[in-house]
């Protein structure tokens, strides 16, 4: 099994965000859904449900932003 940064996406009540992605980054989106989905045993989930938890993660793994975060 492939190793993922992300785990299974959580069915929470989804937030109106309108957003333009590039082609490629949409592609590879949907690719890491469907490797994700195959890992969770899930089906492959909306590749536009990825971004908050791949954020999130960035986020939570950015030692510069949480280190400003906290002087702030």
């Amino acid at each position: 099994m492939t190793k993922l940064k992300l785990g299974p996406i959580e069915d929470d009540k989804p937030v109106k965000v309108t957003l333009d992605l590039p082609a490629t980054l949409h592609r590879d989106l949907a690719a890491y859904a469907e490797i994700l989905g195959r890992g969770t045993g899930q089906a492959p989930a909306d590749p536009v449900r990825l971004i908050v938890p791949m954020l999130e993660r960035f986020m939570a793994t950015d030692r510069g932003f949480t280190k400003a975060r906290k002087i702030n």
